[in-house]
């Protein structure tokens, strides 16, 4: 058994927030409360000044396996969701060869099956992500497909895109959409306005996401399908799911971190490791979407967790390939941006990153309780540290050199400790 002793649990789902001790047997809570330390227990974590939290779950990260893997592999994935807190991840689905076929998804989790986290996947909503024709999402569903998502590339056609969101419905899974009509894009990765006339192109105005964000929530009001809007970008955009939630749409939605801490300025200093699809935008729209935070609007923050290539990012502003990796600040970025700025209270930062992406997904965690899983993370939130390397394969973050709040001591998943601080 683990005896976790004297930290400040907070548990979203409960609304518990008192010192209290946790113990760990197997893979499961057997108790909180107050206990003595006594020999019985394996291991002993000192957790004063730390907090004990459920572990982290994020619902959107790109591991670039199978294809991509000199980016990024499924193992150091988990590693990199691991040292950031994370007990489970949601991998979208564009990989190479997509998972638009149960053989490549039963390889992503059956990989998974090997790492330290729990490794779920989305299936493509299309085949070979073309927007065309739907997958076969009931054998995509049994074979462990959590969801679907074409993330990476919209669906422009309105009626594929409700006939999808009727196959969804049958499933009780959510359909997670990627906003932007290409149409109205010069070129994605770089918002359309005064960095990017700096720059001398076009870039991707607002409109493009939330044009298409009022068609899609309209066709999900209709469908009454579960229909989850992936990485927020533009002010307009929250009012638009605002409205549609009003209206009695079954929709959630997600920010990064990088879109709550960035404008668009990040990418004149931080060149092209601050390109990101959807683009940073003006300070207006960061502001609304902490706004969208905190009237619950959004319902979760993730990471779209997107390793590339130091060659990839060495490419001009126009050829280089958008993203960025997040797995490893994401909670520190919450910690400093949200809680520390009073946008957020520490309990509504870890309800958009644990209890809040499990019920997307109908996931059994996300909470701590007496016979719950053993998925938590253990962080010291008024210790500061620096951004400098990374357990994952690519280093592609404009936070590099930023001193944050917020370290991650313990990461525990299934009972096991998968991540200290003190063996990196």
């Amino acid at each position: 058994m683990i005896l976790i002793k004297g930290g400040r649990v907070v548990d979203p789902k409960s609304g518990l927030d008192e010192m209290r001790d946790i113990v760990l047997e197997g893979e499961e809570i057997k108790y909180i409360g107050r206990f003595q330390e006594t020999e019985e227990y394996e291991k002993v974590i000192d957790a004063e000044g730390m907090i004990i939290a459920p572990g982290l779950i994020d619902a959107h990260v790109h591991f670039r396996d199978p294809g991509f893997t000199y980016k990024e592999d499924i193992e150091t994935g988990a590693k990199s969701a691991a040292r950031g807190g994370f007990t489970t991840v949601v991998c979208m689905a564009n990989t190479n060869p997509v998972i638009d076929n149960t053989e490549t998804l039963k390889y992503v989790l059956e990989k998974g099956e090997s790492t330290p986290i729990n490794i779920k996947a989305v299936g493509t909503v299309s085949k070979n992500l073309e927007g065309r024709e739907l997958t076969d999402m009931k054998s995509l569903f049994e074979g462990g497909a959590v969801g679907f998502s074409d993330d990476g590339i919209p669906l422009m056609n309105a009626e594929f895109l409700h006939e999808a969101m009727l196959s969804v419905k049958k499933l009780n899974v959510p359909i997670s959409l990627h906003e932007e009509d290409i149409s109205l894009i010069g070129r994605q990765g770089i918002n359309n306005g005064i960095v990017s006339n700096k720059l001398g192109f076009k870039g991707a105005p607002s409109v493009s996401e939330s044009s298409i964000i009022a068609r899609d929530t309209m066709l999900a009001l209709d469908t009454k399908a579960k229909v989850h809007i992936q990485h927020l970008s533009a002010a307009e955009s929250v009012e638009v799911i605002r409205l549609a939630k009003q209206m009695g749409a079954k929709l959630t939605a997600e920010v990064t971190p990088q879109h709550f801490s960035l404008t668009e300025y990040a990418v004149l200093e931080n060149g092209t490791l601050a390109k990101v699809n959807p683009p940073l935008r003006t300070l207006k729209d960061k502001y609304a979407l902490i706004e969208g935070l905190k009237d619950g609007t959004i319902d979760i923050i993730v990471t779209d967790h997107a390793p590339h290539s130091d060659e990839e990012k060495a490419r001009s502003m126009k050829d280089a390939l958008s993203g960025m990796i997040g797995l490893e600040t994401s909670l520190a970025l919450g910690i400093t941006n949200l809680v520390r700025k009073g946008h957020l209270t520490m309990m509504e930062l870890l309800e958009k990153m644990t209890i809040a992406p499990a019920k997307l997904y109908d996931f059994n965690s996300g909470y701590l309780s007496e016979g719950g899983k053993a998925d938590l993370v253990i962080f010291d939130d008024e210790e500061q540290w620096e951004v400098r390397d990374f357990s994952s394969k690519s280093s592609n973050s404009p936070f590099i050199g930023n001193t944050l709040f917020g370290k991650v001591k313990y990461t525990i998943c299934n009972g096991e400790i998968v991540y200290s601080d003190t063996l990196v």
